[in-house]
């Protein structure tokens, strides 16, 4: 199965909205299924991870980011944060040359495409967490599912 990476990153993406804009407002303080995180510091995760990619998928080095994206930006809205950040991280990914780009991530320089499917996974998994951490359905959509594994394999 060919996996066209920019696009079913972009649909992880939605899927997690859905999820994200299913948080109930009394539910961000709660323990997540990850250890040590509440949902907000899950969510966190997956919306610092999302700017993360517009920055390396844009080109910039760790050090270029430096600490602008450390700790909490999720401010007032978390829903918000969470759209904005995947639509430039859905962007970045999608642009011409992204998937050949080199990415200087922590784990060494790699193509656009590798760290686009990462991201994909993530994405993926972090909506699943955070789904289940808030009671909703955890059902993956099958074409997710089938990207998944063939991102794996």
């Amino acid at each position: 199965m060919d996996v066209d990476l920019p696009e079913v990153h972009a649909h992880a993406l939605d899927a997690t909205h859905r999820v994200v804009a299913g948080v109930g407002p009394d539910q961000w303080s709660d323990t997540s299924v990850c250890e040590d995180w509440s949902v907000r510091e899950l969510v966190n995760h997956v919306v610092t991870g999302n700017y993360w990619a517009f920055e390396l998928g844009g080109g910039k080095t760790i050090d270029e980011v430096g600490d602008r994206l450390d700790g909490d930006v999720l401010g007032t809205d978390p829903v918000r944060a969470y759209d904005d950040s995947a639509l430039v991280a859905a962007a970045v990914f999608r642009e011409p040359g992204a998937m050949e780009r080199p990415c200087a991530v922590s784990y060494g320089p790699v193509p656009g495409s590798v760290y686009c499917g990462h991201r994909f996974l993530d994405v993926l998994v972090h909506g699943w967490d955070v789904a289940k951490s808030t009671g909703q359905s955890t059902v993956l959509e099958p074409a997710l599912v089938a990207a998944c594994w063939a991102t794996i394999e």
